[in-house]
């Protein structure tokens, strides 16, 4: 039975495979001294005895309720096994025996690990790689201390391991597909509505353009994400219904915003699958010729990975599209298997660096200079470079000392609906003009 005081259960090197769990008091602590309890289970992987006995101690002294200790990955799955899930495993990787990465694949899929802090001397960049690891292998990363340890580092990424069960149950909700039946309903009733995110300069904050997205506007459940019907749509073949209603709606909205003065170039997101439609083009050209629209003023966005092997009935589409006009953007840039080749053969002239990019910009030095890759890229092949993600003045700022002249973000505005955004455009028209 565990006490109410930290406790700690070691395995040592070389015990038999059954562990015997030894509990004892954490010692060296003033019991008239208050210690802020964590109600945390906490596993120390590391095969280093110091090393270890630092950070069980440090954890006692931050007031975690249960603390185990391990030298490696297979006495730490035994450990599991005997006293159930923990919230935390603090995690070496590199040691002899069943190491640190071993021991995350074998519980990524248990369950039997909430969350994982990384504690390696390994080089920067291979941590970086675990990083990535453990996010594939469905665990929560809490965050990347290092070593030597430090108190304050441990206790912040503890206190986000607290906050983590309040976040977690509307994310369960949000995958949860809608039937086909509704969707198609909402499809012919006119539910499913463009939505638009300006796209801006990021030196004077001047709109460039927006990007069409979608968002169910449902009698009963009110807005709903495109989480929830995109993939239905995908598999029943619907895709060219959304987009050529999409592309009625946000030519119209182009209109009135003509009307004020304002020209919007106006994005939408294309499916590769989409391209071997014979009738894509044919019916884009009708749709502008009701509106009296120009293909200058449309852009079509492509993710990069469903074009690495494009067909040549593909090939024509995006010629033909370019032919009317049309700007054509690789979105996502960077998130797939770039292919260079592939860009320099498919007749793009935009490249959208993934968000992702933006995310770890300040953290990451490589993706300051994955970044500036991409920009001198798209230089070299005469391609505008948009940088979507950006969601702070901090990034806006690091970004134009890297050269970038375009952005997407909730920095400057999220998505809305055609006539908030018309409504929206006005006010920016007229702050611009107080401004001067």
């Amino acid at each position: 039975m565990f006490m109410n005081n930290p406790t700690t259960v070691e395995i040592s090197a070389g015990e038999s495979n059954t562990p015997l769990a030894t509990t004892h008091h954490a010692p060296g602590i003033d019991d008239s001294i208050a210690v802020p309890a964590l109600p945390l289970r906490v596993l120390v992987l590391e095969d280093h005895a110091f090393q270890r006995s630092v950070a069980v101690n440090m954890l006692r002294t931050l007031g975690c309720r249960e603390i185990f200790e391990a030298s490696d990955g297979a006495q730490a799955l035994a450990l599991l096994q005997e006293v159930g899930t923990v919230d935390v495993a603090l995690c070496d990787l590199q040691m002899e025996g069943m190491d640190g990465l071993e021991f995350l694949q074998r519980v990524g899929a248990s369950g039997q690990v909430k969350s994982v802090i990384i504690s390696s001397s390994l080089s920067a960049d291979l941590r970086r790689a675990v990083h990535q690891m453990v996010a594939l292998l469905g665990l929560e990363l809490l965050g990347d201390v290092g070593k030597p340890l430090h108190v304050q580092v441990l206790a912040n990424l503890l206190s986000k391991s607290l906050d983590r069960p309040a976040l977690a149950q509307p994310t369960a909700a949000a995958v949860t597909l809608a039937s086909e039946a509704s969707v198609r309903q909402a499809l012919a009733q006119q539910q499913l509505q463009a939505w638009y995110q300006p796209k801006f300069n990021l030196q004077t904050g001047e709109v460039c353009g927006v990007e069409v997205l979608c968002r169910w506007l449902h009698p009963t459940h009110g807005i709903l994400s495109p989480a929830l019907f995109m993939p239905v749509l995908e598999r029943c073949g619907l895709l060219d219904e959304l987009l050529f209603a999409q592309i009625e709606q946000a030519l119209g909205v182009q209109r009135s915003a003509r009307a004020q003065g304002v020209f919007l170039n106006v994005a939408f997101n294309l499916h590769a699958v989409q391209l071997a439609n014979a009738q894509l083009t044919t019916t884009l050209k009708n749709l502008l010729a009701h509106h009296g629209a120009c293909g200058a003023s449309l852009t079509f966005e492509l993710t990069e990975s469903g074009l690495l092997e494009a067909p040549a009935t593909s090939l024509e589409s995006l010629v033909r599209l370019r032919m009317m006009g049309c700007r054509l953007s690789i979105d996502d840039f960077g998130a797939g298997f770039s292919s260079l080749q592939r860009l320099c053969q498919l007749p793009f002239n935009e490249i959208k660096l993934d968000a992702e990019f933006i995310r770890n910009l300040e953290h990451e030095p490589r993706c300051r200079a994955a970044i500036s890759s991409t920009l001198a890229l798209g230089e070299t092949l005469g391609m505008s470079v948009v940088i979507e993600g950006i969601e702070t003045d901090a990034q806006r700022r690091e970004l134009l000392a890297l050269g970038c002249s375009q952005g997407q973000g909730y920095w400057y505005a999220r998505p809305m609906s055609g006539a908030d955004l018309l409504l929206w455009l006005q006010q920016h028209s007229d702050r611009r003009d107080l401004d001067e």
